[in-house]
């Protein structure tokens, strides 16, 4: 008992709570990652998959075998090695199974064992029948043969393989997942003749690099064509650090304008797939996709067909977006944690699991070769026993017939041993003959020269070398394969911005003088005649398209953004900017914006000073809004004027009194955010009503005119007429004539292309 536990009146032994609940989590852990979840570097197996394999090969159910119920091989794994749930057991034992799970399935099933797009769609362990696949052989050939320890099964009535004596590393093969306590693994599929080349090429050289091993194992191979478009470089990483992840990408064709999905993702469900496509359709997030189908069948069992609106969607585009917003490119993590030999877990790189694979593989060959010798020299020792028995054949009759002792008088008569007085004894009458004495010389000689040639393969590690590389190259000849998941290095895809997923059409989006917008179809709007709320009426309108994004402008000069098809419909009377954004008390909406994100505005105030801003730079996220331009006390904001041509136009101001000035647009500089300079000069404001400001900004080019309003008078100006009132930057500018400089407002014809 240890010196730490007490014992009450009862006898009941004591133990601090601390202490137990440590030593009982320990022992739960230790069992998790060492009997559960993680795979063996040997076998390349958990203990419950090993445990389905050797006892489907004690049932008998090899691959030349009949399919058994796979109730009674779950019920033989419960039963005699792995008294765990028969749900959890029979679905490692599907897995197994399954086509499109394992790369190299290691049972063959019949019946329901579920589909790629519901792998746990498996049909009850009732229903199903198995057997082992032929690829299983490559774990069982030499189990009898004294390669594996052998240990008690739960219960101490029967022995079981505590490893089984794998050919190949199965353990890159196949691979495997599972969660531990405080560690997991994920081991990706490899195809068998890369790592069958690598191991040989290690064999050779066993101070090969990664690099050089990496020449034979181009990446991971999955049971899906679908591509591997992870990078060289990242790949490399994995294989040195043993930690990494893998990204795989759908494979798609274009047939008749529609784009057909032909392999996905290893374990992407296409009904998945679809049904993430269809959300989006729904949400209106996917306009360029009229259609979806799926055409799967028992000769493709991949076909999904998406029809594109037009032919004249950029499918290679749509695609990508896809890719960027669905599982039809998808990536695993790969971390390469395993038990090694010495019974730890441990995440390893390339070099270190086949290094540790080989040096057990060999440990294994070393002793099926030290076991058959062992039997070739029972077997010897036994036939010279019988030899000298076929030559003293009437003395042995006699003593068999005459003696009490027989095998005591056989040992001491001929000198032979016990196990070959047995032998004797036990030889039949039919067994006395003259052929048989030639058929043991031959057995003899036979197994002499089998003893010679395993001494000299147990003799020499070269020797023992070459056995086992000419053993792995014919393992891979029988059930190696071509590469399925090829390997094809593409940048990430990246999914459409919201603004490439609205349809481009017109719109119209109108501003209220008390903040309301709404948004109406097409160019053809006039903004005025539409319906507004009483005491309410039109105050700016800008045109664009559906997929941009519409600016919205406060009297202080800070900008709002919002997306033009979210804005709602001229049908009704809109809604007030002010449920979308957070203006300060005060402040009124002043004007409305749209263009694309390079286009440029001359933005300015009622005080001449203004600068250029490119539209990309009013736009922001910020329901606050951003501080845009400068708008001194006393000042208002001019409406924003398109910009065409930086070096050709012209900037037009004319202030309220009938100065006017001209100036060119290149002068005035281009900023996210300010006050600008100066463009025209007028004199300081002293906040007294009647003062003078700037009424009007234009910018103009050779072929445009400019029509100023006095009344019901109006003056049309070309530019050759404009040229007259040139001026400095910031200078007065030069008055109207008399009769024009009450101006009411200004008026530009734009007639260039």
């Amino acid at each position: 008992m240890p010196q730490n536990l007490e014992l009450n009146y009862e006898g009941v032994e004591l133990e601090p709570l601390r202490e137990f609940t440590e030593k009982a989590y320990l022992d739960y852990s230790m069992y998790v990652i060492l009997d559960r979840a993680l795979p063996h570097i040997g076998d390349g197996l958990k203990p419950v998959q090993r445990r389905i394999i050797y006892a489907m090969s004690e049932l008998g159910l090899s691959a030349s075998s009949k399919h058994k119920k796979s109730a009674r091989t779950v019920g033989d794994v419960l039963g005699k090695f792995h008294p765990h749930g028969d749900s959890a057991c029979y679905e490692a034992m599907v897995l197994m199974a399954q086509q499109f799970s394992y790369r190299y399935p290691l049972i063959d099933g019949q019946g329901n064992f579920g589909s790629p797009d519901d792998p746990k769609s498996f049909a009850a362990m009732r229903y199903t029948e198995s057997r082992l696949s032929p690829f299983a052989k490559v774990l069982l050939q030499e189990l009898g043969q004294g390669t594996v320890d052998w240990v008690p099964n739960f219960d101490g009535t029967l022995q079981e393989p505590s490893l089984l004596p794998a050919r190949l590393p199965h353990i890159l093969l196949n691979g495997t997942t599972g969660i531990a306590v405080g560690m997991a693994t994920d081991l990706p599929p490899h195809n068998l003749r890369e790592v069958a080349t690598a191991c040989i090429r290690l064999l050779e050289n066993s101070r090969s690099s990664v690099d050089e091993l990496l020449e034979h194992i181009k990446g991971p191979d999955y049971p899906t064509e679908a591509e591997i478009i992870t990078s060289a470089q990242d790949l490399k990483s994995m294989y040195e650090t043993g930690h990494g992840s893998i990204r795989m990408r759908a494979v798609y064709e274009k047939e008749e304008g529609d784009i057909i999905i032909t392999a996905l993702p290893y374990q992407v469900s296409g009904a998945r797939v679809l049904e993430q496509i269809a959300s989006q359709m729904q949400a209106k997030k996917l306009p360029m996709v009229d259609d979806l189908r799926d055409e799967s069948d028992h000769e493709n069992p991949t076909r999904l067909v998406i029809v594109p609106r037009s032919n004249r969607i950029d499918i290679d585009a749509l695609m990508n977006h896809l890719f960027a917003s669905t599982d039809l490119e998808k990536t695993y993590r790969v971390n390469m944690n395993m038990i090694g030999t010495n019974g730890r877990p441990q995440v390893k790189n390339l070099k270190m699991i086949l290094q540790e694979w080989i040096a057990f593989r060999i440990a294994t060959v070393r002793r099926r070769l030290q076991w058959r010798l062992d039997k070739v020299d029972k077997r010897l020792h036994i036939l010279q026993g019988l030899l000298v028995a076929f030559l003293n054949l009437d003395e042995v009759i006699r003593i068999v017939r005459y003696e009490d002792d027989p095998k005591a008088k056989l040992m001491s008569t001929f000198n032979i041993s016990e196990i070959q007085a047995e032998a004797i004894l036990e030889t039949r009458l039919r067994n006395l003959a003259r052929l048989e004495e030639m058929k043991i010389r031959a057995e003899q000689d036979e197994l002499l020269k089998e003893k010679v040639e395993l001494e000299k393969l147990l003799g020499s590690d070269r020797r023992l070398k070459t056995l086992i590389k000419k053993e792995i190259l014919a393992d891979a000849e029988v059930y190696g394969d071509d590469r399925r998941s090829p390997i094809v290095e593409r940048a990430v895809a990246r999914a459409m911005d919201e603004s490439d997923l609205v349809p481009s059409e017109p719109l119209t989006v109108v501003l209220s003088a008390r903040g309301w917008v709404r948004a109406a179809k097409g160019h053809d709007v006039d903004a005025a005649a539409l319906n507004y709320k009483s005491g309410d009426h039109f105050l700016a309108a800008a045109r664009g398209k559906s997929n941009q994004m519409a600016v919205f402008i406060d009297t202080s000069g800070r900008s709002y953004a919002a997306p033009a098809h979210t804005l709602p419909s001229a049908r009704g009377q809109g809604e007030p900017l002010t449920g979308r954004f957070k203006p300060a008390a005060g402040v009124e909406f002043a004007t409305v914006v749209m263009g694309r994100d390079d286009d440029l505005f001359l933005l300015s105030t009622t005080f001449g000073y203004g600068f250029i801003c490119k539209f990309s730079d009013m736009v922001t996220r910020n329901k606050n809004g951003k501080a845009l331009i400068t708008v001194p006390a006393g000042a208002e904001l001019l409406p924003p004027v398109a910009i065409r041509d930086v070096e050709q136009q012209f900037i037009v101001a004319i202030t309220s009194q009938g100065y006017i000035g001209v100036i060119p647009l290149k002068e005035l500089p281009q900023l996210s955010k300010g006050k600008g300079n100066k463009i025209i000069n007028v004199p300081p404001k002293k906040l007294k009503a009647g003062e003078e400001i700037v009424g009007a900004m234009h910018c103009v080019s050779e072929d445009d005119k400019l029509t100023i309003h006095v009344g019901k008078k109006f003056k049309s100006m070309n530019f050759k007429e404009l040229q007259d009132y040139l001026i400095e930057r910031g200078k007065r500018g030069s008055k109207l004539p008399r009769g024009w400089q009450n101006i009411d407002w200004v008026e530009q014809l734009e007639t260039s292309s």
